[in-house]
């Protein structure tokens, strides 16, 4: 006899679940990634047809004194946002997580909660916000360092080149506090107590036993909040244009690629808009991007695999 093999049936509600996301993915998200990169290859701000110009752009970008300023000024910009992000940041999320781990903590829904508020609010909202905190005019912020007897130490902040950039950079890490630490808060959740266990009984409890035995176990966790760090700050924008407004003043000292691509490319009130240059500073940005998420990928997390139980 033959045997009849049975046929899986054909699962209808995959493409029926998959093709719209896929649709609306590409439309919003691929296409216009491949049309920036077209764009950035060609070239129509002084003619009315687009003309092919290879890597002209990208020339001119790196090698035309207007251009190269605000380009290595921006990108300056934002690798000192990143780092900020990555050294107060994170070890403040995790710092957060690993004490509201502990057993003797009450009320950890609330202090989770107070926490993670600010990283539903908008930029606007933000930005304005810390803007009118902050102004020496009718901020609040004289008064209340004033009250604790640090009046002196109050400075225009978001005004002065030094300090601004360095200013928005703690907003926003004061904002967005909240998402390392409950990816950190969950991955400790995940950790066996049977682990746990085994180095009480062995004698390592406390600070010991976060630095040997949990921390090591969190490497990939932070390695996936690392990777979002640099991709989330390489694409900042909004922030700098709310509180600094379009030129990113003062004197372009927050000058982002985000704002100098949106200013680029729209134009403003001293120049016209140029969305070739516009595409080609995108089409940067992407690839700072890409070699930063293919190196996490390809080197760093396959190291960190070693750590996952």
């Amino acid at each position: 006899m033959i045997a009849v093999r049975n046929k899986r049936p054909f699962r209808w509600y995959i493409p029926v679940f998959l093709i719209p996301a896929i649709v609306i993915y590409s439309v919003v998200m691929v296409w216009p990634l491949f049309e920036s990169l077209r764009m950035s290859l060609y070239s129509g701000h002084d003619t009315d047809q687009q003309v092919f110009i290879g890597l002209a752009n990208y020339k001119k970008l790196f090698g035309d004194v207007f251009w190269s300023g605000q380009f290595w000024n921006a990108l300056k910009n934002n690798f000192l946002f990143f780092v900020i992000h990555m050294i107060v940041q994170n070890p403040i999320g995790i710092a957060l997580a690993a004490l509201l781990s502990l057993p003797i903590v009450k009320g950890k829904a609330v202090y989770r909660t107070i926490f993670f508020i600010p990283a539903m609010l908008s930029f606007v909202i933000v930005g304005f916000a810390w803007r009118l905190i902050l102004s020496p005019t009718w901020g609040v912020a004289e008064s209340l360092l004033s009250a604790v007897g640090l009046g002196s130490w109050f400075q225009p902040w978001l005004g002065q080149q030094s300090t601004a950039l360095i200013t928005l950079s703690l907003i926003s890490v004061w904002q967005f506090v909240g998402i390392p630490m409950m990816l950190i808060y969950a991955a400790l959740l995940s950790i066996p107590d049977e682990l746990i266990e085994a180095a009480e009984c062995d004698g390592i409890t406390g600070f010991a036993q976060f630095f040997k035995i949990k921390l090591p176990l969190l490497w990939p966790s932070i390695g996936i909040i690392s990777i979002l760090t640099f991709v989330g700050n390489f694409n900042a924008f909004d922030l700098v244009y709310v509180a600094q407004g379009v030129f990113a003043g003062p004197d372009g000292s927050t000058e982002l690629l985000g704002t100098l691509l949106f200013r680029t490319f729209f134009g403003n009130t001293t120049q016209l808009g140029d969305p070739y240059m516009g595409a080609t500073i995108a089409g940067i940005m992407f690839a700072i991007i890409l070699v930063g998420v293919m190196l996490y990928l390809f080197g760093i997390q396959r190291r960190l695999t070693y750590y996952k139980l």
